[in-house]
């Protein structure tokens, strides 16, 4: 299978550059099974199309300010993505700059105090910060939040709320579980008052997320490792909706990600969810069965992207290719800040409202 079977042509005018004034206003495509027609609708109108006894599963990980401005001392400018928390206040980044700095480096900090290079951890680096605090809270006044590339705009003082879901709790992100940007506190109530479950799993999105699939056969692609944590109560949840006929319905791909790293086969030769905390470097591609989830919440994907190949497994390339094609003649918004699908496998049964 290669790279450039998931190209497709996207009007730069339909990339997202900032969210809605409200969160649950943007769109949704409705994606069932063919033949069945696609759906143009309205996030909202997710409480008509889950039922009670229906699990919702949220990825509740929060964003960090996770970049930063330097100068080596040669006086060279760097740019600073950290990738991941180590503890002790060191981190895994990625560097921007003109030349690689050996272990033992510092730079100088725009926003105050060193880093120090302590080596290299494959395309990252392992940075020792010398700062007046821990680094997680030096970071939350220090750090930038890291937009997305395709945003072609510094953050504002809005994307601070904007780019983190309500639910967010755990620190460890340097990108948004974007799906989960859609629901404020009003949808999640009426969710509720339905009698619609909610379950959460934390996966801490990478800054590997923003690095594109660089070989063109995918058997050569090298996924980015990301940690994951999904708990016994949730498990449990699964469980109870299953046997009670619910379904379970993810909340972006860094939800499927988690489900689907944490499923094992058991002694009968059946796979089931099991907890598990950990790295997954789990690369989905058509011809995967997915099955932790039901149903998918998710935002439009980059072309040749690992996420638009995951959605490909679940509801099927050429019908994933169908709805984009849609999306782009009727001015759906892509991306991050972008409105959003709601997908089925290939082989499920028309959704119930």
């Amino acid at each position: 299978m290669k790279k450039s079977d998931f190209h497709y042509d996207l009007p730069p005018e339909l990339i997202a550059q900032a969210p809605l004034a409200e969160r649950s206003a943007s769109r949704l495509l409705v994606v069932p099974p063919a033949p069945a027609s696609l759906q143009d609708r309205h996030f909202r109108d997710l409480l008509d199309l889950l039922a009670p006894g229906d699990l919702l599963v949220f990825n509740d990980t929060r964003v960090i300010p996770a970049r930063l401005f330097g100068q080596k001392a040669t006086g060279g400018r760097v740019e600073i993505l950290i990738e991941r928390l180590l503890g002790g206040n060191q981190a895994r980044a990625q560097l921007g700059v003109s030349k690689s700095p050996k272990a033992g480096a510092r730079i100088a900090l725009d926003a105050g105090g060193e880093a120090e290079v302590l080596g290299r951890d494959g395309e990252f680096y392992v940075l020792q910060f010398h700062v007046p605090e821990s680094l997680e809270q030096w970071l939350l006044h220090a750090g930038r939040l890291p937009l997305p590339p395709y945003i072609q705009r510094a953050p504002g003082q809005d994307d601070t709320e904007r780019y983190q879901t309500v639910f967010a709790r755990e620190v460890g992100a340097v990108a948004a579980p974007t799906a989960g940007l859609h629901f404020d506190e009003a949808l999640l109530a009426a969710l509720k008052a339905k009698g619609v479950e909610f379950g959460h799993v934390t996966l801490h999105v990478g800054a590997g997320t923003f690095q594109p699939v660089r070989v063109d056969d995918l058997d050569q692609h090298v996924m980015h490792s990301e940690w994951l944590n999904v708990g016994a109560e949730l498990v449990e949840a699964v469980r109870r909706t299953r046997d009670a006929g619910g379904r379970v319905v993810g909340v972006g791909t860094t939800v499927v990600r988690a489900l689907e790293s944490a499923t094992r086969t058991n002694d009968t030769g059946q796979r089931e969810l099991q907890p598990y905390a950990g790295e997954t470097r789990l690369f989905i591609l058509p011809g995967y069965r997915i099955t932790a989830v039901d149903a998918l919440v998710t935002n439009f994907h980059l072309p040749e992207s690992t996420l638009l190949m995951m959605v490909s497994a679940f509801a099927g390339q050429d019908r994933v290719f169908e709805a984009y094609a849609h999306a782009i003649r009727e001015g759906y918004r892509f991306f991050s800040y972008g409105d959003a699908m709601l997908l089925f496998p290939e082989a499920a049964p028309e959704f119930r409202a």
